[in-house]
């Protein structure tokens, strides 16, 4: 009874979006039809008089415009591609177990399957309407077709050549809508899980093959698609003039619908509901528990993991495989999880799937595309890594690489590190010298009014300067990272004491034991001592960037502070313009699994950004990590790891390091190195020895 209402609740909403469409084309032919009826009254004699031939007319050549316009508007609503989302199609032959399960699914459900299946690089599945012309018909569908036309031919010999109306080009058919799965899902759920999540998603093809709501699902995509037609930017006067009376009349119609198109979605999705309470209904509320840890998970390891990846121009490959490793460190440490790693010893839906391995590295490359703008094929400079390889090939060079750039611009700025008779090669790329520097107490001439330098712990030099332990994010535990705002909290900090031991990180390769230092440019002369404690608007204005207002704290606490983070940005800025154009590849290439990018556009990539531009504050607090993490492993045998909560970590003594956040944080926001020297003092790293740089 409830899947009647929904359907017939879904049917009036299509039916009224389809009477919005029918007065829009009565709008159209109404001045045809008045010059029709002025021209054939002054034909037949019953209207005449001295201005009725000139009205006639008017209305003959108005008639013909509205046609031309309308004509012109239904022909870009025909003709624009309605938008795909990114996927990464299955076909049957590779996934023939996946594809059983969803065909038994919708027998049992009593509604068409859907056509094909794909998957996309998150935690949601619905079905997607790919009929459109300019989408191209499934392999399968046209290969049916053409054989049910040959088979016909065949029959029928020369004689059905005569017959009108058989034409030798096959008809496209109604086709079901593609079936899209969140491709974590099928790593992290069993198959029992996975179909219990699918039974009201496929429940949608059953509404959807109904004439009046398919045809007003087409509609309303159709004018979506020309508002965006509309949109893009042209080069000509003529075209954007044309392009915007389209624009308006679509968004005009568009508005019209979109109250009854959302009251007609939200009644398929009841009536689908309803119909899928019959299946695995006990199961679906398990299931959907599953659901929101899974997008826990899978939020957590992009943002840690994956980003600082993606940013060394390396993506991982294994994904999906990840979000299990994550999910199952997650089940250890909090103690609400500790019943779903039992579940592992079910079989995963992955199993579905002839080869998830190249699955899953097809997905991974789509979901850096997505979220990071990578290229669209690997290369030189944007290649693949495995988890047992993350530690040493990204970790280990994003600190170095940080440190490295760090060092640069301190020599930019002219800092210099006194000479030390005690250690001789001291000039280097030390820790010593970013320490010394940001907790400098100011030269003579550098207070100004109403200014003073840092001072001693616990004694802040503005009421609004960050205190210690404060951040941009103080649970977050990740070396190296920047805050999360994204990030789902999932009982992390930074105090070991609040969570379960760390169940052993991925270890990376021991570094030398006796590294040979790279020498280190000689600094070229730079300003005085008193410049650089210049506001630190006069230094982001030198580098040709606007002050950050997030900054604004940090340039009141310590200006030598402000001047190195406006550096760093500048800097990294630098780097990003240098970095080789993003190209993609063309479409139908010949590779075994991809995403289907010739269905979306790659103009507008990320298309879903995971974190917003860093501030200067959040990337010097990155860089001196960066350097405290490269001492600690030239000096003190520490070496890079991986958590999968956290991304890149520290390990000494095969154990995390903890609390290095907060005391970096310290020093950067308040000038304080006293927290950081004890942290190092205490692992026993030797801040004035030269480290190994990229």
């Amino acid at each position: 009874m409830g899947v009647e209402v929904g359907v017939q609740a879904a049917r009036s909403r299509a039916l009224a979006v389809l009477r919005i469409r029918s007065r829009a084309l009565a709008v159209a032919l109404l001045p045809a039809a008045v010059a029709v009826v002025l021209l054939v009254g002054g034909s037949t004699g019953h209207i005449a008089g001295g201005s009725w031939g000139a009205v006639s007319w008017i209305m003959s050549v108005l008639a013909v415009l509205v046609l031309l316009v309308a004509a012109g508007i239904a022909l870009v609503v025909a003709r624009a591609r309605p938008a795909v989302s990114p996927t990464v199609p299955i076909a049957e032959e590779s996934a023939p177990d996946l594809y059983r399960m969803v065909r038994d699914l919708a027998d049992r459900l009593d509604v068409p399957a859907p056509s094909a299946i794909a998957l996309t690089p998150d935690c949601d599945s619905w079905l997607e309407d790919r009929t459109h012309p300019a989408h191209g018909p499934p392999e399968r569908e046209a290969r049916d077709a053409r054989e049910a036309l040959e088979g016909i031919r065949g029959i029928g010999g020369a004689g059905t050549r005569g017959i009108r109306g058989l034409s030798s080009r096959p008809r496209r058919a109604p086709s079901a809508p593609v079936l899209v799965i969140g491709s974590p899902f099928l790593w992290w759920m069993r198959v029992g899980e996975l179909r219990a999540v699918l039974a009201p998603v496929v429940a949608g093809t059953g509404p959807s093959a109904h004439p009046d709501i398919a045809a007003a699902r087409r509609f309303v995509r159709g004018l979506d698609a020309a508002v965006a037609v509309a949109s893009e930017p042209t080069r000509g006067p003529l075209s954007r003039t044309v392009l915007g009376g389209v624009g308006w009349v679509t968004r005009l119609l568009l508005r019209s619908c979109r109250g009854h198109a959302a009251e007609m979605e939200r009644g398929v999705a009841t009536a689908a509901a309803e119909r899928a309470q019959a299946v695995d209904y006990g199961l679906r509320i398990v299931a959907q528990e599953q659901v929101g840890l899974a997008y826990a998970g899978w939020d957590r390891l992009l943002t840690r993991v994956a980003l600082p990846a993606w940013r060394m121009g390396r993506w991982p490959s294994r994904l999906d495989v990840g979000v299990v490793a994550a999910l199952t460190e997650l089940s250890r440490r909090d103690r609400l999880a500790e019943g779903f790693a039992s579940r592992l010893g079910e079989r995963p839906a992955c199993d579905l799937l002839e080869e998830p391995g190249t699955v899953d590295e097809a997905a991974s490359l789509l979901a850096a595309r997505l979220f990071h703008g990578g290229p669209a094929e690997p290369g030189p400079h944007w290649a693949p890594v495995d988890w047992q390889d993350y530690p040493d090939e990204v970790v280990d060079r994003k600190w170095r690489t940080d440190a490295a750039r760090l060092h640069r611009v301190l020599d930019t700025l002219g800092v210099r590190l006194p000479a030390n008779p005690a250690v001789p090669e001291a000039d280097g790329p030390t820790l010593a010298r970013v320490i010394d520097h940001l907790s400098a107490p100011p030269e003579k001439g550098e207070e100004g009014e109403g200014k003073q330098g840092p001072v001693a712990l616990g004694e802040g030099p503005d009421e609004n300067a960050g205190a210690l332990g404060e951040g941009p994010d103080e649970n977050a535990v990740a070396l190296g990272e920047g805050p999360d705002e994204n990030a789902v909290a999932l009982g992390e900090g930074p105090d070991e004491d609040q969570m379960a031991p760390d169940p052993g990180p991925v270890p990376g390769p021991h570094p030398d034991p006796h590294p040979h230092p790279h020498p280190h440019p000689h600094p070229h002369p730079g300003p005085e001592p008193a410049a650089l404690a210049a506001p630190s608007r006069g230094a982001y204005e030198k580098m040709a960037m606007a002050e950050d207002e997030d900054d604004a704290d940090l340039a009141r606490g310590n200006e030598r502070t402000a001047a190195l983070a406006a550096g760093l940005t500048a800097e990294l800025a630098r780097e990003e313009a240098a970095a080789p154009a993003v190209t993609s590849a063309p479409a139908g290439g010949t590779e075994q699994q991809g995403p289907d990018r010739a269905l979306w556009d790659d103009g507008m990539l990320p298309l879903f950004p995971l974190q917003p531009p860093r501030t200067g504050r959040e990337l010097l607090a990155d860089h001196v990590t960066a350097m405290v993490c490269c001492a600690a492993m030239d000096t003190a045998g520490a070496v890079p790891g991986l958590d999968w909560l956290d991304g890149p970590s520290l390990l000494v003594a095969g154990e995390r390091a903890a609390d290095l956040g907060p005391r970096v944080l310290a020093l950067v926001e308040t000038g304080d190195p006293a927290p950081l020297r004890d942290w190092l003092r205490h692992l026993g790293v030797r801040p004035e020895k030269p480290v190994r740089l990229v």
